[in-house]
């Protein structure tokens, strides 16, 4: 007597999503302000809007730069902004912050392109594993906007999930 092998991933309707799929193959920099400062401690703006006009910021071009300044130095916001303006029209993103901070604006993004709809009613695993960096924020933000519309929420690979969340069955 001879038993069929079944498939009980494959037949039991889970849909996984894998964050590392939303992963941003570009380059990652910062820009430290630091290199920009007088003696270590200050932004002169006529210096600084001297560099704005001489530095080659084509060397950004699809590049996700974080803009930081990592002495304890006085920068007024109107830097930053400046910086960007600069950085704008050849950079792919731009955030203030790490580096941290600007991978989780990327997937913060990409996230933000996934229509809530496709998810409606299904049961989602969300993988857990994955050959890139994905920050914990990812996982929150993803959290967030499936759970109005899914069925259940777990995480995982489809043969070991951990449960996270059942929409209550209506009365």
């Amino acid at each position: 007597m001879e038993t069929e092998l079944v498939n009980r991933v494959a037949a039991s309707g889970l849909v996984t999503l894998d964050l590392e799929d939303y992963y941003h193959p570009g380059e990652r920099v910062v820009y430290d302000l630091k290199e920009n400062l007088y003696m270590g401690l200050m932004l002169k703006e006529k210096d600084f809007r001297a560099f704005l006009k001489e530095h080659d910021w084509s060397q950004y071009a699809g590049k996700n730069v974080a803009i930081t300044c990592s002495e304890d130095a006085i920068v007024p916001t109107w830097a930053y902004m400046l910086l960007t303006l600069q950085l704008q029209p050849h950079a792919n993103t731009i955030v203030f912050g790490s580096l941290t901070d600007l991978e989780e604006k990327l997937y913060f993004d990409a996230i933000a392109r996934i229509n809530p709809a496709d998810y409606r009613d299904a049961r989602v695993v969300v993988k857990g594993c994955s050959k890139v960096p994905v920050p914990t924020a990812a996982y929150v933000e993803l959290t967030r906007v499936l759970r109005p519309v899914v069925q259940s929420l777990l995480f995982g690979e489809p043969c070991s999930t951990v449960p996270l969340y059942k929409r209550p069955k209506q009365a």
